[in-house]
């Protein structure tokens, strides 16, 4: 009964306040809707904690003065609000949503100063199947390219239709990702998350300037390498990286690390590698 009534009372962060999700509403002018500008993160609470909650907010600051982007709403705006919403909806494991925008554009002026609008959702965590970390995922080819010279490209922005248009397509083909080249076929990353390969006892992954999200699992990544002693080199590669490759895995916030079983019609190991067991024991650890 208790769920019920949660669920029928949801709430959401809207700029400066909560209100209930069937009342939310922005203006019909904002930027985000309008012009699709603004920016987001996917955050993930583990027992009522926000993992790396500042990582998030630092990228998200960082996101916007690259495409600079006014924010009226501070960090620590930011990180009240997310305390707020997960109280309000009583969630300990929740997958939490950020989005920011410019605000309105109408009847701005070179002096005038933008509010920023600022969402917040926060959902009860919906995890992956076990059977898809215990067996790996199936990845395919976006049709679609990185364009490196793309502004927005390595940022997530509100503009994303083209990377949820690459996920279906994946999905038709019973893929659970779709990984992402440039129009010189370098590896960039996946729709959702970042890529990530094993040869020997070194894992590579793309570097920044490819360009690609600088995604907080991957940060995770990196440093736990780091602290393991395991070498992690951010270079180009190409398709010829990926099947030469002895493991092949992904990472997000959300679904952590997910081993790939499958590259196109190129077959990995038919259960996942041992340096992505080791990884992601750590990466657990870490949320602990």
């Amino acid at each position: 009964m208790k769920s019920e009534i949660r669920e029928m009372a949801e709430q959401v962060f809207i700029n400066d306040k909560l209100v209930d999700a069937d009342n939310a509403a922005i203006s019909i002018f904002d930027s985000g809707l309008t012009h699709g500008a603004g920016l987001f993160e996917t955050l993930r609470s583990y027992n009522g904690k926000v993992f790396r909650i500042d990582d998030h907010i630092n990228n998200l600051f960082a996101s916007a003065k690259k495409l600079g982007m006014q924010l009226s709403h501070s960090p620590e705006n930011i990180k009240d609000a997310i305390s707020q919403i997960l109280k309000a909806n009583e969630l300990d494991n929740a997958r939490i949503r950020l989005t920011i925008t410019p605000g309105s554009f109408r009847n701005i002026t070179k002096d005038s100063k933008l509010q920023s609008t600022l969402i917040i959702t926060a959902t009860a965590m919906t995890a992956y199947p076990d059977e898809l970390y215990d067996a790996g995922m199936l990845v395919v080819i976006a049709n679609q390219r990185q364009n490196p010279t793309d502004p927005t490209a390595g940022l997530q922005t509100l503009n994303n239709f083209p990377r949820l248009i690459a996920l279906q397509e994946a999905q038709i083909k019973k893929a659970g990702e779709a990984i992402w080249f440039t129009p010189t076929n370098r590896l960039a990353d996946a729709c959702m998350s970042n890529v990530f390969l094993v040869h020997g006892d070194t894992v590579t992954t793309p570097p920044l300037d490819t360009p690609v999200f600088d995604g907080v699992a991957r940060k995770v990544i990196l440093e736990i390498c780091r602290e393991k002693g395991i070498e992690c080199i951010e270079r180009e590669l190409g398709i010829q990286d990926i099947t030469s490759a002895s493991e092949m895995f992904l990472a997000n916030t959300i679904m952590e690390l997910m081993p790939v079983r499958q590259f196109e019609a190129h077959k990995f190991s038919d259960e996942p590698g041992e340096v992505y067991k080791l990884l992601h024991a750590c990466y657990r650890d870490k949320t602990e």
